[in-house]
């Protein structure tokens, strides 16, 4: 192993990634696996670079004036003095000879003289450019590798004038030499991410750490049973706590969860049709980009399709109402069992492969978090499916055996207008995400969080189960609720829904081209990173304006169960809460990445989820 040479607190100079200026860094840590050097910037920018990207201050000292002997003319004078002695007869060749070389010298000192004031002046011209390119302010939106390119055209003029720096360069050819190894690139700004070669091993544990997320282990099961068991008694009250808690048979059938494996492999046939288009995701760590199927929509239409066949050869679907219980736990089980299968696996994925967000090394952590980052059988891309397919789309299926299940228990021949309204939202929500199914490839459950058991229990048990808790509710608690209460509680549905899409089809489509002219009203301040944060449109107006509508869309989902009980209101509550700890991670990570930039784009936009309030 390469012995370290520098320590941690030592004051060097470490190069900006993908140009060739050096600043003044603090040495804050040291990886011994990727052998890189975490370094702070004076601005609090965080960043890791290689050893040869980092010198220390004594070689940046000023140098001394050359002596004389190396001027042109003092050359050229030495080399005719090296001549050998006069020669008969050629003493006033000799002499017009000299003359000749001291007029070419004097025509070579004013050249060279020239040449220096240019020196000069292109040196003032960089440091004038570069203070006005490192002093911009913040945006709450990344910039994709298409910026890059733009920076590149950008910053083309300061690179010409450096390589007539090193051209006309008047040190000695030892260090002009020496100084071409250190400064050879062959990309400009090449990201930080890409030169990784191998994930980091996970310092800052969240969730509580080992103990938190162990907790959380047990803890997640048990609510969605609580919450299902308090919506089948008589009086869902918060008094009647601990709810009565059934026998076993009551909670496991082996048919039902026969029923979970058959959904979970329909739905993987239906993502392995040959249908839709194929898109690449971000960059990872290595520089490659995976590519992913684009076909969620037509996984509706067709699973929509099957359940309509269902019905029509008199299928009751509202068995799954009669076995909600049983369902949740199945799914729970094959949730609990995929996780295994998932860590399991991730022990031999190579190390540039895991997530950086579940690499502690701490079994029970990782294990909850998720290892490894994008685990694949051959193409087929377990987190991505999982993310949007079996549990998005078997939430709208949940919510239908609801419905028909009211219309059956209350004899009725039509559902309620509360049942409707809360089928419609929800409805309206899962076709939504299906439709614009490639946003989901930015979002930080794919790009930075591994899959693990909270992702798995996420997505095929949290979602369906909990997120169909209203409709749940009222088949056993009808609620009554009049036109206009349903016509108010329908516009603020449809404000949240304005709000999440407008913000998110902003974001994305920044994110995806920023030199998109549909964008050119936006205003984009590059920070110090080469990337940008967008500070007009949704993003000037809260932090985080996606989740103001995703809290707003919540409360319309819940108000058709109405007040008598608080439980239908659990989704809202819980909503909040996790928002909130999502934007608490999101600060955390920009305040690290973006330094004093992020702090200056907080002033300018003081409010996090919901303006003037929070």
């Amino acid at each position: 192993m390469p012995a370290r040479k520098f320590a941690d607190g030592e004051v060097v100079m470490g190069r900006w990634p993908g140009s060739v200026l050096y600043y003044e860094v603090q040495v804050t840590g040291y990886n011994d696996v990727t052998h890189l050097y975490t370094v702070k910037y004076k601005d609090g920018t965080e960043l890791e670079l290689k050893e040869s990207d980092i010198r220390s201050q004594s070689s940046f000292r000023p140098r001394k004036s050359q002596s004389s002997s190396s001027s042109p003319s003092r050359r050229s004078t030495s080399r005719s003095r090296s001549r050998s002695p006069g020669r008969p007869g050629r003493g006033r060749r000799r002499s017009s000879s000299q003359s000749r070389e001291r007029k070419e010298d004097k025509k070579k000192t004013v050249q060279e003289t020239d040449l220096v004031l240019l020196v000069f002046f292109c040196l003032f011209k960089m440091n004038e450019n570069n203070t006005r390119r490192y002093n911009g302010e913040p945006d709450s939106t990344e910039r994709n590798d298409t910026s890059s390119k733009i920076l590149e055209q950008k910053f083309k003029p300061d690179l010409d004038i450096q390589h007539v720096l090193d051209q006309y360069s008047l040190h000695s050819r030892r260090e002009e030499k020496k100084k071409e190894e250190i400064y050879s690139e062959k990309k400009i700004f090449e990201t930080v991410t890409t030169t990784e070669k191998a994930s980091p091993k996970t310092k800052e544990l969240e969730f509580g750490g080992r103990i938190g997320t162990f907790v959380l282990i047990l803890f997640m099961p048990a609510t969605v049973l609580y919450l299902l068991l308090m919506c089948k008694q008589d009086d869902p009250s918060l008094l009647n706590f601990p709810p009565t808690l059934p026998d076993w048979e009551s909670l496991w059938e082996t048919k039902v969860f026969g029923i979970i494996l058959l959904w979970f492999f329909l739905q993987a046939l239906f993502y392995l049709l040959p249908i839709g288009k194929v898109v690449e995701g971000l960059p990872l760590s290595n520089g490659r980009k995976l590519q992913y199927k684009i076909n969620g929509f037509y996984a509706f239409v067709s699973t929509a399709a099957s359940i309509g066949a269902l019905l029509y050869f008199q299928f009751e679907l509202t068995y799954l109402y009669d076995h909600f219980l049983q369902f949740a736990v199945s799914a729970a089980a094959f949730s609990m069992g995929l996780s295994i299968f998932l860590y399991i696996r991730s022990l031999r994925t190579p190390e540039e492969e895991l997530a950086p967000s579940g690499n502690s090394g701490y079994l029970v952590y990782d294990f909850f978090t998720g290892h490894e980052l994008n685990p694949r059988i051959g193409s087929f891309d377990l987190k991505y499916f999982c993310e949007l397919r079996p549990g998005l789309i078997g939430w709208v299926v949940i919510n239908l055996a609801m419905l028909l299940a009211e219309m059956k228990i209350h004899n009725q021949s039509t559902p309620s207008l509360a049942m409707v309204l809360v089928n419609s939202f929800q409805l309206l929500y899962v076709v939504d995400a299906l439709w614009n199914e490639e946003a989901v490839l930015t979002t930080m459950d794919i790009t930075h969080d591994g899959f693990g058991f909270m992702l798995a229990f996420g997505d095929l048990v949290w979602v369906p189960f909990v997120y169909s808790l209203q409709a749940f509710y009222l088949v056993g608690h009808p609620t009554a609720i009049s036109w206009p209460a349903a016509s108010a509680i329908t516009v603020l549905n449809c404000i949240g829904y304005y709000i999440f899409r407008s913000a998110n089809s902003q974001k994305n489509k920044f994110r995806r081209n920023p030199a998109d002219p549909k964008l050119a009203y936006l205003k984009v301040i590059p920070t110090a990173t080469g990337k940008g944060l967008l500070v007009t449109g949704w993003w000037g107006f809260v932090r985080h304006p996606n989740y103001l509508g995703d809290i707003i869309m919540a409360l319309a989902w819940s108000l058709p169960c109405g007040f008598t009980h608080i439980l239908p209101y659990f989704y809202v509550i819980y909503f909040i809460c996790l928002l909130i700890h999502r934007e608490a991670r999101d600060e955390h990570h920009c305040k690290k990445k973006y330094g004093l930039a992020w702090e200056r784009y907080c002033q300018r936009v003081p409010y996090r989820i919901f303006p003037y309030i929070y």
